[in-house]
């Protein structure tokens, strides 16, 4: 017979030992398919354009954004078509913000699965990366018609788009990561992400040229992450006739490692508390 008095306490921890934690990424990859693929049909079921919507949001905002600065401010395009050099960097900033703002929010959207099992946490918001990836590849078929509308060959540096697609991903993740663990303990920074992702647009080069910064403040620009990667992104898709700036992208680098360090860590570190906090 049960005594209904009995209390009982679940602890839920990583394996045998806490450097098991990555060997545990490794044996819960079932997991993190799944967690994608549910995502992946979330965000298209019953929606009456379904994929459609990954190519119209970036093709509208290039449009706009071709209009105001390309067509009333006048602003130089390098010599290039300004719609190319607006949606080569729509590409890398929409991935980069909509991965963002689902990986900061995804453990909060998945708080009940936290409470109850263990697994590593870090597959929650990097689950949230693989749908906007497919975004990604479904928004590039635009300027891919781009190209073609403009008569822009690819060259050899269009080899090296993979290459900044990945510093995408990693800059993607290592800002979520840092955000979604600060999201659990204050809630608080649901609200505060739209207004980072909204205010990121503009002081990224999305709608401009790197040319038109200053070239006293141009190294001090690329600071910004997102900066060397959008740079990385024009020269791959337009080729010889983009200047790249090396000296700059080598600023980004150490940016984009050192968030993703920074990310991670922190998210590590708070990872023990946020079935108690949840």
């Amino acid at each position: 017979m049960i005594d209904k008095n009995l209390e009982f306490d679940l602890i839920i921890e990583p394996g045998r030992s806490e450097k098991n934690y990555w060997n545990d990424l490794w044996r819960y990859r079932e997991l993190f398919g799944f967690l994608a693929w549910r995502d992946i049909l979330v965000r298209y079921k019953q929606t009456v354009l379904g994929l459609a919507w990954s190519l119209i949001r970036p093709f509208l905002t290039m449009v706009v954004l071709t209009v105001i600065f390309g067509g009333i401010a006048k602003l130089p395009s390098d010599g290039v078509p300004y719609a190319i050099m607006v949606y080569a960097a729509m590409l890398p900033w929409q991935f980069f913000a909509t991965s963002f703002t689902e990986a900061s929010n995804s453990l909060i959207s998945n708080s009940n699965m936290l409470t109850k099992i263990y697994f590593p946490r870090l597959i929650v918001p990097s689950s949230t990366v693989i749908v906007n990836l497919v975004d990604f590849l479904i928004s590039f078929v635009i300027l891919v018609g781009l190209m073609f509308w403009y008569n822009l060959l690819p060259t050899w540096n269009f080899f090296a788009l993979p290459i900044f697609l990945i510093l995408s991903v990693i800059t993607a993740l290592g800002a979520g990561y840092y955000v979604a663990a600060l999201n659990v303990k204050y809630r608080d920074f649901r609200f505060i992400v739209p207004f980072i992702v909204q205010f990121g647009l503009y002081i990224c080069p999305v709608a401009f040229s790197i040319s038109n910064v200053s070239e006293k403040y141009r190294l001090l620009y690329f600071l910004n992450p997102m900066t060397g990667i959008i740079d990385g992104f024009r020269w791959s898709i337009i080729g010889h006739n983009y200047t790249f700036n090396i000296q700059g992208f080598m600023i980004s680098f150490v940016m984009i490692i050192a968030l993703f360090v920074l990310g991670l860590w922190y998210f590590r570190k708070m990872e023990r508390q946020f079935a108690d906090i949840i």
